[in-house]
């Protein structure tokens, strides 16, 4: 394998660090580079070679992109410590009903009739929404990921049980890959070191001579242990 870097980019809240402990348990001599991208720019990274490969998250343009699906998020809401929806452990989009909610420029999260009210203001980014839900602007659905990255010991979330969750694939250029991303898909999909590409080692092949003196040392090892004397060898009393 040549010895250059492989380049992976992560969405905010994206977690690569098993994938990059394993790869460095493997591949000690290929340095793997971890780039945080934002969502908007995530499959473009890749489509522009900026990054080999990208954890990212549906839905997103991944035209010209292969995907390989690793995980779905839990969709929650952050509130306020101190807010109604905080006493219970899990929430339903009802409980959404008429709450004012934020929705950040860099929102992740689209589908139809999402819950509750949005503001008119829209923050330019989700971290700025975190500030205004702290301020009591209004509740912000963000992915589980997400609430733990921006957490603030005045704000808390709760799981949304009745809402989709939020997709997040490896992505990659199309087509036959270069030997490095063959190598990080077979850690994705689980592909243990033993079988993964270009590891196997040669078999190599034993000469006519080293087979025979091979099968006289086997035959001398057991001839020793037929002339071992057991239970059955010792003499009468």
């Amino acid at each position: 394998m040549t010895s250059h870097s492989l380049t992976l980019g992560y969405v905010p809240g994206g977690t690569p660090a098993k994938w990059a402990r394993i790869w460095a348990e493997r591949h000690p001599e290929v340095p793997l580079r971890l780039i945080p991208v934002t969502a908007a720019d995530a499959a473009d990274a890749v489509r522009a070679a900026i990054v080999d490969v990208a954890l990212l998250r549906l839905p997103a343009d991944t035209s010209g992109l292969a995907v390989i699906p690793l995980y779905e998020e839990t969709t929650v809401a952050v509130v306020p410590t101190d807010h109604l929806l905080s006493a219970v452990d899990a929430i339903t989009v009802g409980d959404l009903d008429g709450e004012p909610t934020l929705l950040p420029l860099d929102d992740v999260i689209t589908w139809p009739d999402a819950p509750g009210t949005p503001v008119d203001y829209r923050p330019e980014t989700t971290k700025d929404a975190i500030e205004l839900v702290a301020a009591g602007m209004g509740a912000l659905i963000v992915p589980q990921s997400l609430a733990r990255l921006y957490h603030r010991k005045d704000l808390t979330y709760r799981p949304i049980t009745d809402v989709p969750t939020c997709p997040v694939v490896l992505a990659f250029p199309q087509g036959p890959q270069p030997e490095l991303v063959e190598e990080f898909i077979g850690i994705v999909r689980g592909r243990k070191a033993s079988s993964s590409r270009g590891q196997a080692q040669p078999v190599v092949k034993r000469t006519a001579r080293e087979k025979t003196l091979a099968k006289q040392a086997a035959r001398a090892a057991a001839g020793k242990v037929a002339r071992k004397p057991g239970r059955a060898g010792r003499g009468r009393r």
